[in-house]
C-alpha cells in the first residue's frame, strides 16, 4: 500500500480524481451512464432483445441482467480500491481515535499547532494496542543500561534507519560540555588526550537511543503476550556504538609527547607470529544469550487503568511523531488528572522528544524537571519509577550535569538496593566525575554479590589500570570481555587490556588487538585510535609531498634554529613552562612538554615565551586550527622509555622537527618501521598507529611537535569535528 497521506490534505484531491475515474470507466459499458432516450446502437439492441414486441421497454432479459450485474460489481470493486488506495476515509476519525481538538486547542496556541514533521517515520499500524506494553520493550534495556552509551567513531555509522539524530550545522553549537543554551550533536564535548584516570563523556545521542527503544516496544502486536525477549541488551549495546557512551579519555590515548626509539623490529615480527598462532573465536560465539522470559513491566497504577483509553490515544500521537499534538494531549491529561503518573511521564517524554527536534537545552531541562515530578507523585508503579529516574539521569548526563545525574543514580540505588545493574550505572556515574575511589567501592560491592558480572569486571579492571596496577587489571579486563555481557564489547576495554599486557611483556596483547579489529573497534592491529573518520588514507609514515603541507615543512626547516633557541630559552625550570608528561605513558625516565596550541586554541601566555615561533605558525591554519592536535616543545632526558601506544584519532598527522638531537641512542618506532631524528629536519607519522620511543643517549633530546589535519579531511569536517 502507498504511504499514508495527510487525511485532510490528500483526501479531497483523491476523491475527485477517483470519482472521475469511476465515471469514465463505467461509461464504456452498455447502459452505464446513458439515459432512457438514447438512440445509440446499444439502445437499439436493448429494444430488440429486452423490450416488448410493440416497442415499449419492458423487463430486462437474462443477458442484460447479467451485464448490469457485472457493471455494478466492477464499480463496487473499483470504489473499494479507490477508498483504500487514496485514503478517502479517515478510519481513525470514524473509530473515534483521532484527536478532535484541532479547532479548540487544549493548551496554548504555540503548543497546539499541528506540524507534519515526522509523518510516516513510524508505521501507522505499529502503535501500541495497550499503553502498558510500552514499557515491556523499553524498560528491559534501560534497567541494564549504563548511564552512558558507547561511541567509537567521530563519524558514527548509523545502522538503524530509525535513528533521528539531527546533523550538526556549522555554527549551531560550540565545542564544550556545559553550554547550557545548546543542544549538542554527537561528539560535541571536548576531551583531553590520554588522561589515564579520567572518564569522559561526549554528548549523548541517547536521542537516537530513545527512538530505538520506542521503536522496539512497538514490535509487540499482542499486548497480553508473554513472548520471551531475546538479546534486548545485546542489541542495545551494539547500537550504542552509534549512540552515547562517549569516551572516557583513557590511559593510553594519544601520547602528548613524542616518541623516541624503537626497542626492536623483532617485537613487531613476534607479534605477527602471535596473530597467526592464536585462534580468535567470533564475537557471536562469546556473546550468545539464551532466550529469557522477562516479566511484563507494570506502568499503570489503578487510577491510570481507568483512563487508559485517553493515555493510549495521546501516546499514539507521540509514536507517530506528532510531538506537539501529543504534548498538548498529555498536558490536558495532566491538567485533568494531576495525580496520574503515566500522564505526567508521557508529558516528560514529549518534552524530551521536542527538545531533540528543536535542539533546545531549555526544553530538555523542562523534561528533566517533569521526570522528577513523576517520581515525586504518590502511588507510582515500581517499573515506571525506575524507568523515569533512569531516563532523568541519562538526560542530565546529556546536558553535562554529571553531579545531578549522580544524585539521581544514588536515589535509584537507594530505592532498589538489590538491582546490581543500577549499581553498575552508579559506578559509571562516579567515574564520569573523576571519583575513581567511590566507583571502585561500588564495583567491589557488585562483584561481591555477583562475582561473574562482566560489566563490573571491565570497569573495575579499568580503574585498577588507571591506578597503575597493571598486572592486577588484566584478569578483570580479560574475563569481563570474555563474558560477553552487555557493555563489555567496547573498544576501550580491548585497548586497555592489550596495553596492560604489553606493559607486562605478555605477547597475547596482539591477540586482543586482533580481536578488537575483527569486531570493528580498531582499523587494524596497528591503528587503534577510537575516534575516527572512515575512509582516510592510513599509513604509518608520510613524506611532506604526500601531506600537501610542503610550505609548512619548508618554513619549519628554514627556521629551525629560531624555534630551537626560543625553546631552549624557556627550559629554565624555575619558570615552570615545561610540564612533566602525566598520562602514564612512560615506563621510566623524564619527559616534559611546553604547549603553545591545544585543540586549535592558542595559549597566549605560553606564546609570550616563544613569540617568534608563534608568529611563524600563525600563517598555517592547517596546524593552528587543528582542533584534534597540539603544537608543543618536547624534551626527553636519558634513560626514558615510552610504552607502545596510539593516539586517539586518525584525523591528524604529527610532525616532529629535530632541534637538539644526540648523535646516538634516540629512536622512534611507528608500526614496524624505526627512524631517528635529525636536527633541522621534519619527520611525519600518523600517531593513530602504534608507536614507541627510547632515549638512551647521554644528553637530552629536544624536538618540536606540530600536529596537522589529515590532508583528506574536507573543510566542513575540519570545521565540525569536535576537539580532542
Amino acid at each position: 500500500m502507498a504511504p499514508r497521506k495527510n487525511a485532510k490534505g490528500g483526501g479531497g484531491n483523491s476523491s475527485s480524481s477517483s470519482s472521475g475515474g469511476s465515471s469514465g470507466s463505467g461509461s464504456g459499458y452498455p447502459g452505464a451512464g446513458t439515459s432512457g432516450g438514447s438512440s445509440s446502437p446499444g439502445a437499439r439492441r436493448e429494444t430488440k432483445h429486452g423490450g416488448h414486441k410493440n416497442g415499449r421497454k419492458g423487463g430486462l432479459s437474462g443477458s442484460s441482467f447479467f451485464t448490469w450485474f457485472m457493471v455494478i460489481a466492477l464499480l463496487g470493486v473499483w470504489t473499494s480500491v479507490a477508498v483504500v488506495w487514496f485514503d478517502l476515509v479517515d478510519y481513525e476519525e470514524v473509530l473515534g481515535l483521532k484527536e478532535r481538538s484541532a479547532s479548540k486547542p487544549a493548551v496554548a496556541p504555540e503548543e497546539a499547532e499541528p506540524y507534519p514533521w515526522l509523518e510516516g517515520q513510524v508505521p501507522e499500524d505499529s502503535g501500541p494496542r495497550n499503553i502498558e506494553d510500552e514499557g515491556e520493550e523499553q524498560i528491559q534495556p534501560l534497567l541494564h543500561e549504563a548511564v552512558y552509551t558507547e561511541h567509537g567513531d567521530d563519524v558514527p555509522q548509523e545502522e538503524d534507519g530509525q535513528v533521528r539524530e539531527p546533523q550538526p550545522e556549522e555554527d549551531d553549537f560550540l565545542v564544550g560540555s556545559d553550554a547550557d543554551d545548546r543542544f549538542e550533536p554527537l561528539e560535541t564535548r571536548t576531551f583531553h588526550e590520554e588522561t589515564e584516570d579520567s572518564y569522559h563523556v561526549e554528548e549523548t545521542a541517547s536521542q537516537a537511543y530513545n527512538q530505538d527503544m520506542e521503536e522496539m516496544m512497538y514490535e509487540q502486536d499482542n499486548p497480553d503476550s508473554m513472548e520471551p525477549v531475546v538479546g534486548d541488551d545485546e542489541r542495545r549495546y551494539h547500537e550504542a556504538d552509534d549512540l552515547t557512551y562517549q569516551d572516557y579519555d583513557e590511559p593510553v590515548y594519544e601520547p602528548s609527547e613524542n616518541e623516541g626509539l624503537e626497542s626492536s623490529d623483532n617485537a613487531v615480527e613476534d607479534s605477527n607470529i602471535i596473530l597467526e598462532e592464536v585462534h580468535v573465536p567470533p564475537a557471536e560465539e562469546q556473546q550468545e544469550v539464551p532466550p529469557v522470559k522477562k516479566k511484563k513491566p507494570k506502568l499503570l497504577n489503578k487510577f491510570d487503568k481507568t483512563i487508559k483509553a485517553e493515555l493510549d490515544a495521546a501516546e499514539k500521537l507521540r509514536k507517530r511523531g506528532k510531538i506537539e499534538e501529543a504534548l498538548s494531549a498529555f498536558q490536558e491529561l495532566v491538567r485533568k488528572y494531576p495525580q496520574s503518573p503515566r500522564a505526567r511521564y508521557g508529558k516528560a517524554q514529549c518534552e524530551d522528544d521536542l527538545a531533540e527536534k528543536r535542539r533546545s537545552n531549555e526544553v530538555l531541562r523542562g523534561a528533566i524537571e517533569t521526570y522528577q515530578e513523576v517520581a515525586s507523585l504518590p502511588d507510582v508503579p515500581t517499573d515506571l519509577l525506575k524507568l523515569t529516574l533512569k531516563r532523568r539521569s541519562d538526560r542530565q548526563q546529556f546536558l553535562g550535569h554529571m553531579r545531578g545525574s549522580l544524585m539521581t543514580l544514588q536515589k535509584l540505588v537507594q530505592l532498589f538496593p538489590d538491582d546490581m545493574s543500577l549499581k553498575n550505572d552508579l559506578g559509571v556515574g562516579y567515574l564520569l566525575i573523576g571519583d575513581n575511589n567511590n566507583a571502585q567501592k561500588v564495583y567491589e560491592e557488585v562483584l561481591n554479590v555477583t562475582p561473574n558480572d562482566g560489566f563490573a569486571k571491565v570497569h573495575y579492571g579499568f580503574i585498577l589500570k588507571a591506578q597503575n596496577k597493571i598486572a592486577e587489571s588484566i584478569p578483570y579486563l580479560k574475563e569481563g570481555i570474555e563474558s560477553g555481557d552487555p557493555g563489555t564489547d567496547d573498544g576501550r576495554f580491548y585497548f586497555h587490556l592489550g596495553d596492560a599486557m604489553q606493559r607486562v611483556g605478555n605477547k597475547e596483547a596482539y591477540k586482543w588487538y586482533e580481536l578488537g579489529h575483527k569486531r570493528g573497534h580498531f582499523a587494524s592491529v596497528w591503528q587503534r585510535s577510537l575516534y575516527n573518520v572512515q575512509g582516510l588514507k592510513a599509513q604509518p609514515w608520510w613524506t611532506p609531498k604526500e601531506t600537501g603541507y610542503t610550505e609548512l615543512v619548508k618554513s619549519l626547516e628554514r627556521n629551525w634554529k629560531l624555534i630551537r633557541d626560543e625553546g631552549l630559552a624557556v627550559l629554565d625550570k624555575t619558570k615552570g613552562l615545561f610540564l612533566p608528561e602525566d598520562e602514564n605513558l612512560r615506563e621510566k625516565g623524564d619527559w616534559s612538554q611546553f604547549t603553545l596550541w591545544q585543540q586549535g586554541r592558542k595559549n597566549e601566555n605560553a606564546c609570550k615565551g616563544a613569540p617568534k615561533t608563534c608568529s611563524l605558525l600563525d600563517k598555517f591554519p592547517e596546524t593552528t586550527g587543528c582542533r584534534r592536535g597540539q603544537i608543543k616543545y618536547s624534551i626527553m632526558h636519558p634513560g626514558t622509555h615510552v610504552w607502545p601506544h596510539t593516539g586517539p584519532t586518525n584525523c591528524r598527522l604529527r610532525m616532529h622537527l629535530g632541534l637538539v638531537i644526540p648523535k646516538e641512542g634516540c629512536k622512534i618506532r611507528c608500526a614496524n618501521e624505526t627512524k631517528t631524528w635529525e636536527e633541522g629536519k621534519v619527520l611525519i607519522f600518523d600517531d593513530s598507529f602504534e608507536h614507541e620511543v627510547w632515549q638512551d643517549a647521554v644528553s637530552f633530546r629536544l624536538i618540536f611537535i606540530v600536529d596537522v589535519w589529515h590532508p583528506e579531511l574536507t573543510p566542513q569536517q575540519r570545521h565540525s569535528l569536535p576537539a580532542i
